[in-house]
Parts: C-alpha cells; structure tokens; sequence
C-alpha cells in the first residue's frame, strides 16, 4: 500500500509545474542540462522535483540552506537517473551540506591495544546510513568547470547507487543477471590497470583516488563518464561502454568537445 501512494505522490510530483527560479539555477550550475535533448531535460525536471520533495537538506555548520544549494545537488544527482528505472537513491533520507570542506575525526585501535588517532578532511562522504554529505564549496569547484573530470556530487550519489547492491563494492544493481560477470570482469581489469598506472605515475583520464578499492574506482569512473566522457570513451572504450549500459546515456554525443 505504501508502494502505490508513493507511486501516486511521484506522477503528482512530475506534473507540477517546475519553478522558473529553480530552472534558472539549473542552466547556470549544470552545463550538462543544456546539452541534453528536450525530453531528457524534462526527465531531469521530473526527478529534480521528487529528489527535492522526498529527500531532507540540512545546513551544516551555519551554513544557511538555500534553494540553489538544494536544486543543484539534486538536478545533478538525478543525471545518474536518466532513462533508468529508479527509486530515487532508495537508501538515502538526508543531505548534509558544510559551506566548506570538513573533518572527519576518528580512532583505530591496533593489535597492540595502541590506539591511534585521526582525523581527515574531506569534500564529501556517502554513508551506509542513509546520508551523503557534502561542502558547498566544492559542489560549486565541480560545476565552475565541467570538464576536469571532479564532481562531488556525482562521485558520492554513484556511491549510493553501489550500496544498493550490498554482496560487493563497485558493483551497483544490474538490469539483467547475466550483466554482472561481464561487468566485473570489465571493472576489475580497469580497476588493477588505473593502480599500475598510478604506481608508474603514468598519466591517465582518471583520477588516482579511484585505485583506492573498487568502490571508489565506479565513483570516480562515473565521474569521469559524464564530466569527460569523450576522453573516457577514446582511452577506455571497454569501460566507457559498460558505463553507458548502466546509465543508459552517452555523454559523448552531448560533449561540446565530441566533434573535436
């Protein structure tokens, strides 16, 4: 019952009108909103309108929550929904936002007894909990230039379309069954040949932190899919195709640099 209802609240959802101030928030923060053909622009209105009714935003720090901080975090997290069955990033209830970059704190306790501590500072976290967060700061680094391949928001949202599938990281929840040898056998080759090439300091289309573990590697990937996707797809064709399976999209054709 509860299914049907959200059902019902969603098809309201889509067929209200999209507020001209939020549109206008969206041509000036999501370059890849104005490349896309008109009916996924309207998708990508459809899945703003319910990511921002059904998720929480929450400031952080005194950071003062505004409508463009709210709209540009969930237009640019529904790009990873477009032609895809979806239930809006299932998993996740709120969004944390800093104005800048946080510290994480924490304690490791050895195999001694030695208990070690530390503290990190990050741009953005997805946890297993229901929650991503997020520095404003750096949402706004991401889409001041839509080509170098950083999206924090892109990254962290990947991460929690990979925690709906729990049996393994850096494996998200496929279509078909028989998708996922294919999938991981693609991955992991790409996986294993982006930390050779960051042990040789060799240059390469994706960013390091993605040889940290699989998981970070599909995050990173994905940013790298839709933020340059033309260098991707000339470099790793293979990976490049998988992405575009998954996300049912190809960035290249939308690319301002696909005809270069």
């Amino acid at each position: 019952m509860f299914g049907f209802w959200k059902k019902r609240k969603r098809i309201a959802l889509r067929q209200k009108p999209f507020l001209s101030d939020w549109l206008k928030v969206i041509h000036a923060n999501i370059p890849y909103y104005s490349a896309l053909p008109e009916p996924l622009k309207q998708e990508l209105r459809e899945h703003t309108q319910i990511l921002l009714h059904e998720k929480h935003f929450e400031g952080c720090g005194g950071f003062e929550m505004t409508d463009e901080v709210r709209v540009t975090i969930a237009a640019t997290a529904g790009i990873l929904l477009l032609n895809r069955k979806s239930d809006y990033f299932r998993g996740l209830r709120t969004i944390l936002v800093y104005e800048e970059v946080f510290t994480v704190e924490g304690e490791e306790t050895g195999d001694d007894g030695l208990v070690t501590e530390w503290d990190e500072v990050f741009s953005g976290e997805s946890w297993g909990q229901g929650v991503v967060v997020l520095a404003w700061e750096e949402v706004r680094l991401g889409f001041s230039n839509s080509g170098d391949g950083y999206n924090v928001v892109l990254h962290e949202f990947a991460h929690q379309l990979d925690e709906e599938n729990p049996v393994a990281e850096g494996l998200p929840l496929l279509d078909e069954a028989s998708d996922y040898q294919e999938w991981a056998e693609v991955s992991l080759r790409h996986f294993n040949r982006l930390r050779k090439d960051v042990l040789r300091n060799k240059k390469t289309v994706l960013d390091e932190y993605g040889a940290e573990d699989p998981a970070e590697f599909f995050a990173v990937a994905t940013e790298t899919f839709f933020e340059r996707p033309v260098q991707l797809k000339k470099k790793r064709p293979e990976l490049y195709r998988i992405l575009c399976q998954f996300y049912r999209q190809d960035p290249a054709e939308y690319s301002h640099d696909a005809a270069k």
